[in-house]
């Protein structure tokens, strides 16, 4: 254990890197893949489930956690630590992402974002300031600049504009988050698909100085070819002693082709939001269990993975229990995906120490391109 957060890499294989990030609540492997527990929790999870998964750390939304139930209650109730049962490293976004999404009503000003909550209309006001303050008093390990992300496509100027508020965002962000060892603060690097636009924000952001950068803006509906390349250049623009953290992403060949490209952190909604709608990922690509295919089939999802639904389960029950809208069903098909996510992230990191990334690479594609095997 440290008192203080570091990162440490302990190998690069062409612009792929595995390694360490160690904080006082633990050590995160690199590359690392964070589940989201948007409300403090893990959908259908228990938290000690999701650390049987292989999760070395989680992200908290601190949108949602400031309007229900309150970041200053959680705060009295000993932290989101000790609120979620999860001792182990927590990440929380700014809430910028959010505010911009989620609510009908906002202004946007040089000073923040004022607008109304989408749960009982209730008006709030989110500034790079009272970010911080609220990720404080959440107990963040890391906490992440108050930012503006706006949607691809759009103009140069519209880009640019978004990009140097955000600049001067994180500077306030970098203010107001002051000392205080042991918990990191990341800058989030914006421009858009917009190379010179990325540089400038990566040098903004290199002058201010940062525990961890991250690449924003993208994983907002420009697709994958737009954001690989993004991804050729933009981790190179940030310093490579330091954590790169892609927010929101993704599908694993999202994740996969983001590792090959310098990314170390990435999160996403993706592996427990599809469980919850019947959806498994496998080596073999994507499976819909809820096709009426599976209901005599006696095979476990993967015959490979050791996750509970795969070990002691059909693909014949977890049809049956989707069907039957069965609580059981977002449980075990979580708990499959989540797992799976977080063997391939020891897989990267395993081939990547070896050298072997380009050939894990391979078989991972050449993998899923067979898709789902049906039963004979």
């Amino acid at each position: 254990m440290t008192d203080r957060f570091s990162f440490s890499l302990r190998a690069t294989d062409g612009k792929a890197r595995t390694g360490t990030i160690s904080t006082p609540r633990g050590e995160i492997r690199t590359p690392a893949f964070m589940p989201v527990g948007t409300a403090a929790t893990v959908k259908a999870m228990l938290p000690e489930s999701v650390r049987a998964t292989g999760a070395d750390i989680l992200l908290g939304n601190t949108y949602h956690l400031m309007l229900r139930p309150t970041a200053e209650r959680i705060e009295r109730l000993g932290g989101l630590h000790g609120f979620m049962n999860w001792e182990r490293p927590i990440l929380t976004d700014s809430g910028g992402f959010q505010v911009m999404s989620l609510s009908e009503l906002r202004k946007l000003t040089e000073e923040g974002v004022s607008f109304r909550s989408h749960i009982d209309g209730s008006r709030h006001m989110l500034t790079p300031e009272r970010s911080m303050e609220i990720q404080r008093l959440l107990g963040s390990d890391i906490v992440m600049c108050f930012d503006e992300c706006p949607a691809l496509p759009a103009s140069h100027e519209r880009i640019a504009e978004s990009m140097r508020l955000s600049m001067r965002w994180a500077q306030r962000s970098r203010d107001a988050f002051g000392d205080r060892p042991g918990h990191a603060l990341f800058g989030i690097q914006q421009g858009g698909d917009m190379e010179d636009l990325r540089g400038e924000s990566a040098e903004a952001l290199r002058a201010i100085g940062f525990d961890g950068y991250a690449v924003g803006g993208l994983a907002v509906g420009e697709g994958q070819e737009v954001m690989f390349r993004v991804l050729d250049y933009a981790p190179d623009m940030l310093p490579a002693d330091k954590p790169r953290y892609l927010m929101g992403v993704g599908k694993p060949d999202d994740i996969v082709g983001a590792v090959k490209r310098g990314i170390d952190m990435m999160d996403c909604v993706l592996p427990s939001r599809s469980g919850r709608t019947g959806q498994a990922f496998t080596r073999r690509g994507v499976v819909n269990i809820k096709n009426a295919r599976h209901q005599d089939d006696p095979r476990p999802l993967d015959e490979t993975c050791t996750c509970p639904a795969c070990s002691n389960y059909s693909r014949a029950y977890l049809h049956h229990v989707f069907r039957s809208q069965e609580i059981i069903s977002s449980m075990l098909l979580t708990w499959h995906n989540l797992h799976y996510f977080q063997e391939l992230m020891q897989g990267m990191r395993d081939a990547i120490a070896a050298g072997q990334f380009e050939a894990w690479e391979d078989s991972f594609h050449a993998q899923r391109s067979h898709g789902d095997i049906p039963p004979i």
